[in-house]
Order: C-alpha cells, then structure tokens, then sequence
C-alpha cells in the first residue's frame, strides 16, 4: 500500500478526496492537514460549524469511518518522508509554496493551478495523454526534486479535452467555439457563489475561466517532442457561465474539423475510443469512459452526474454544424467534484503507479 496524505482536507475538494481514497486497494491515507482553525482537531469535528455544531459535510455519501476520528494536522506536520505520494486541494495562492516544498522530496497530485502553465509541467487526463507524464522526469532533472508537481487541468477544461482527443485524432481539429454551463460547487463553498446572486439567474461571466480552457485544451491535446509540449494547432473560442445547477458542468461545443465528420462517424469514433482507453481496469476508472446518448433531450445533469460515480463524460445532441465547412455541434456533460477533481486525480494517481512513477 502506498502512504498518501490530503493536503487542504476540509474543503469541498478534500472532502472529495476522503470519499475517493475509502477503502482504496492502493493508497492508504496517513495524514490529512488543513488550516490553522481546524489544527489538533479530529476531522469531524473539523469539519463542523463553529457556531451551530452543524457538520459541514456536502456530499450525499456518510463520512466514511476510516477518516472520523483522524487528527487534522497543520502543513508544516506533514512527514514527506514517512509518505509516497501526496494530493493538495489547496488554493491557488498558496499552492505554489506548499506544493514547492512537498515536490522537493515526493509526487504531489495537485487540483490547483499554481504549476499548470510551467514548461515542464504536464497537464494530465488519465486516458488523453498519458504519454505527457514522461516530461515529469524531466521536471525532476530540471529542478533537482525527487518528487514532481502533477496538476490536474480546470474542471471546465476537462469534459471539453476529452471529448475532442477521438475527434482530433479521427478528423483533425482546427477550431473550436463552446459555450459552458457550469455548476455552482465549481466555485468551492468559501466564498462560493451568493444564493440571491445565482438563484433564478445566469452569470455569464467567470474571472479567469475562459483563458485557463484556452490555454490547456491546447496544451493537453499537443505532443511531447524533445522533452516539451507542443500546443496542438486549435484556436479555441469559449464564455464561461455559472448557472443555478448544484454539480456537474454542460458545455455546448462547435468543432470545425480538417475531415468531414458527420455525426455517426463522431458517435463510432468515440465509442472506440472509449472501449480501449487506457485505465481501463483502473480501480477508480469508469465503466464507459466516454458515453453517446441518443435521447436528444441528454445530457442533463441531474440525471447524467452519478453516470459511472461521476466519473463518465456524457455526449449528446450530435450534429452537424451548418457555419462550418466541415463542422460538427455537440452538448457534453463532466462531473466538476468526481472526474473533474478529487477522483480523476486519484485515477491518475492510479496511472503514475501503473507506470512507476509513484
């Protein structure tokens, strides 16, 4: 078993990572840390509302035995050598010096964007492109760690990298325009988003979301040549939403394509993809990695966000464009909390292990 710890535990994200790592067959949680105000305390007892005693737990599932009675310890208690592998749901600010001091001696997973835009830094998609993960060795060299920071791209970023991998590699991709809908617990619980703000509302803006999509989408679908990622040649155009749904983010897609796609060929292409995705058998991987719908009424998200545990991104309203020369429309669906986050990053925990790199 491997020795991990959660960095950053309390939160909507570490809560996420406590659910994924219950009775993981690989990893064994060791040591959990959080801030300051929840320091020396067991972790319910962290978790709970200061004022009311209400437990600030927001996820459908119990709090899981292994982890009730854990001591949330503060960062500078966290033992790398007593650990192999770490994950941090720590806020961007203060990701970079926290992850810094970890990867120094041990892999960190990371849902943070501290070290996503750095040259020698992959952002990773179990099943997109695991061959990215070779240029954390090169990290390792260049920066003199024996671990390496391992980012996650924005939950946003996700649903929309997936889908487009089958159709880049079938038809060629040349631009992109999407739409998202994204769900409130995007934006964390603190401070997340107002009730009087997102209730019988749309915001039509998110600060910084539009740029992170633009830039990793690039990044995720370009190739590793001579230790560097070489951004795929795609221009991507997208407004990012925030709209009054709980969990998972809808993006509505326009893709203009090198070859001609028409729908049956995009629906056939993502179904083999699917079925020889490369976590399959993953402990933590789902049972259809990408699913097409039919129902032109799908995807929704509360009928498609527990698809595989969340951990399924969902395909629907396959069309052709009429404002391409050769284009295809398409909705999709990706869980922000499961895939998105926590559980797609201990699925690529399971990936790095897999190669020897954990």
């Amino acid at each position: 078993m491997k020795r991990v710890a959660i960095i950053g535990v309390t939160g909507a994200v570490g809560q996420e990572f406590v659910l994924a790592l219950n009775k993981h067959p690989w990893f064994e949680l060791k040591q959990i840390a959080a801030s300051e105000r929840s320091s020396g305390k067991k972790f319910v007892d962290a978790i709970r509302d200061p004022n009311s005693g209400i437990l600030k737990w927001h996820l459908r599932e119990e709090v899981p035995e292994y982890v009730k009675n854990m001591i949330v310890e503060s960062v500078d208690d966290i033992k790398p050598e007593n650990l192999d592998l770490i994950f941090s749901s720590v806020e961007s600010e203060a990701a970079r010096d926290i992850e810094t001091k970890f990867a120094k001696d041990v892999p960190v997973i990371s849902t943070s964007s501290a070290y996503r835009y750095e040259p020698d830094v992959p952002i990773l998609i179990p099943g997109i492109n695991d061959d990215h993960a070779e240029l954390l060795n090169v990290q390792r060299k260049n920066r003199g760690w024996k671990g390496f920071v391992a980012p996650l791209p924005n939950c946003t970023t996700t649903g929309l990298a997936i889908t487009m991998k089958p159709l880049l590699d079938k038809f060629g991709a040349q631009k992109i325009i999407m739409t998202s809908m994204q769900a409130m617990s995007g934006a964390g619980r603190s401070p997340g988003v107002s009730a009087l703000d997102i209730t019988d509302n749309i915001i039509p803006y998110i600060p910084k979301e539009e740029e992170k999509v633009r830039l990793e989408t690039g990044k995720i679908l370009g190739k590793l040549t001579d230790g560097k990622i070489i951004p795929a040649d795609i221009k991507v155009s997208c407004t990012c939403t925030r709209v009054p749904v709980i969990d998972g983010h809808t993006e509505s897609v326009f893709v203009e394509t090198t070859k001609h796609a028409d729908p049956e060929s995009v629906k056939k292409a993502m179904q083999e993809f699917s079925a020889k995705i490369s976590v399959i058998g993953l402990p933590s991987a789902p049972e259809k990695y990408l699913m097409v719908h039919e129902d032109p009424t799908r995807p929704q998200p509360r009928l498609d966000r527990e698809m595989s545990g969340g951990m399924s991104t969902v395909v629907g309203r396959l069309r052709e464009d009429t404002v391409f020369e050769n284009g295809i429309k398409y909705v999709l669906f990706s869980h922000n909390e499961k895939m998105g986050s926590a559980k797609g990053a201990v699925l690529l925990a399971e990936m790095l292990y897999k190669k020897g790199m954990i």
